[in-house]
């Protein structure tokens, strides 16, 4: 059953859940035509939020796949519980659509199974850009507590964000940033009074919210992300073959910044982009958005396959 939601305004998905040969997985595709880029969300989200972080892209840049990760709204966790068998059943999604290759878009707790499907599947993968991505072992913020938990992961402390959105969006939006960004106090103002005078930027941060809610049809997904980053040291990323292009904010304080240079440094002839002052969500909130998501676009753009081979 394929339910039709808006994103952004003018925005929408109409995501349906197909069986595999790895499992049942939801996801959304956008588009006729083209190559194909595959959106991998990061944790809190799903099919929406995959769709959400796309919202740079241009219209001719192609098809865009969206896929929930197992635990996330309707696929199960028993699709793939390792961030290799996440990275298995994109293959598997990719077969069932008949589609050979694509290029990667990652954000956050995407990264682990989107550096493993390029490492697993390196015949599918023509580019990848990680966004604030985990390549390795991962904590949540310092200044995330118990009740900031208590807030973002049950449905009342949602609707609560919600509402404080709505009608103090300073209020929110300062609570936010102390747990996505090492930020001064000076730093953090400017930041938000950014956002409030961005219309996009401000737009993006209400979607986004949106996307992470329910948590209950989400909470396995991100129990599951928890438990699989314990286990894990550095990605052995100088296995990645691809184009890749590594973006990361230099203040982050959700996926370090080191997350970011371990990705440069051991994948073979990757490109970077360091955001400067740039949060979490520097890639859509920072003053220097419009600037980094050029060079993605650019960088996509260049090593796109040729339209006789995209399929």
């Amino acid at each position: 059953m394929s339910i039709r939601k808006e994103i952004l305004p003018g925005m929408y998905i109409e995501p349906r859940v197909v069986s595999t040969k790895q499992g049942p997985v939801e996801f959304d595709l956008i588009g006729a035509q083209g190559p194909v880029i595959l959106s991998i969300h990061g944790g809190l989200g799903g099919v929406d939020q995959a769709r959400l972080m796309t919202n740079w892209l241009d219209r001719d840049m192609g098809r865009i796949l969206c896929p929930s990760r197992p635990g996330y709204l309707r696929t199960p966790l028993k699709s793939g519980e390792t961030f290799e068998q996440q990275a298995d059943l994109f293959a598997a999604l990719l077969d069932h659509l008949q589609i050979d290759r694509v290029a990667v878009v990652c954000l956050s707790a995407g990264g682990p199974p989107a550096y493993q499907f390029a490492i697993r599947h390196p015949d599918r993968v023509w580019a990848l850009v990680a966004i604030d991505s985990v390549s390795g072992s991962y904590r949540p913020p310092e200044a995330v507590g118990p009740l900031a938990e208590a807030i973002f992961m049950s449905t009342p402390g949602q609707k609560f964000v919600k509402f404080i959105m709505e009608k103090q969006p300073r209020l929110m939006l300062a609570e936010a940033f102390r747990g996505i960004g090492y930020f001064t106090k000076e730093q953090r103002k400017r930041q938000i009074d950014h956002v409030l005078n961005e219309p996009e930027a401000l737009a993006f941060m209400e979607a986004l919210l949106d996307t992470m809610n329910p948590y209950s049809e989400r909470k396995k997904g991100n129990e599951n992300d928890m438990q699989q980053f314990v286990k894990l040291t550095h990605l052995p990323l100088e296995l990645v073959q691809c184009s890749s292009l590594i973006i990361h904010g230099t203040h982050d304080a959700d996926v370090k910044f080191s997350d970011g240079v371990y990705a440069y440094e051991h994948i073979p002839g990757a490109e970077r982009y360091w955001i400067e002052e740039g949060d979490h969500l520097g890639f859509w909130l920072s003053p220097h958005a419009p600037r980094v998501q050029e060079c993605a676009r650019a960088f996509l753009r260049k090593h796109a396959p040729s339209a006789s081979v995209a399929r």
